[in-house]
């Protein structure tokens, strides 16, 4: 079996401990899900894109009811 080496933001890992252990798996465990996904779709399993959410925006996220 392959091991790889990766390099990842402290407090982003620690994020995504304990989220992926509230889904009963650990982060191995996701990134092999990620990866089998990807393989399955030929590409990334999601869309990448510098669009957001007008919702969250920085303007409406400020704005006082």
């Amino acid at each position: 079996m392959a091991q790889i080496n990766i390099r990842i933001d402290d407090e982003l890992k620690e994020k995504a401990d304990v989220l992926f252990s509230e889904l009963g798996m650990n982060l191995t465990t996701a990134f092999n899900i990620f990866i089998r996904q990807t393989v399955r779709e030929g590409g990334i399993p999601f869309n990448i894109t510098t669009n957001t959410v007008p919702f969250y925006s920085a303007s409406n996220m400020n704005s006082k009811p």
